[in-house]
């Protein structure tokens, strides 16, 4: 997964104004990045608690919970980006934290 260019496109409500990227020069640091976002968010909605702990089911209900996520990966074979849904990026997340666990 290093090395392969990744744009995260996302829109946080279902007013368009809200759509964002965020890019990343590996889907590891991409997948990292949505995690740091989550983990903001718990911050800005729990200012008084400096410690969070979250499990799988509470990153995937934030990624369920935006208007819309997905990814673009580049493939250096084809020179082109290819698009990912909210479930490669739910799969994605998932082996990036096992891993680190581990």
């Amino acid at each position: 997964m290093a090395n392969r260019h990744t744009i995260i496109l996302m829109q946080t409500s279902q007013n368009r104004a809200t759509r964002t990227f965020m890019d990343y020069e590996s889907i590891t640091q991409a997948m990292d990045g949505i995690c740091a976002l989550y983990e903001r968010k718990l911050k800005e909605l729990n200012p008084a608690i400096r410690n969070f702990s979250y499990d799988i089911a509470d990153l995937y209900n934030f990624i369920d919970g935006l208007a819309d996520m997905s990814a673009l990966v580049y493939d250096s074979s084809i020179h082109a980006y290819l698009p990912h849904d909210r479930q490669w990026i739910k799969q994605k997340t998932f082996q990036h934290l096992k891993r680190l666990a581990h």
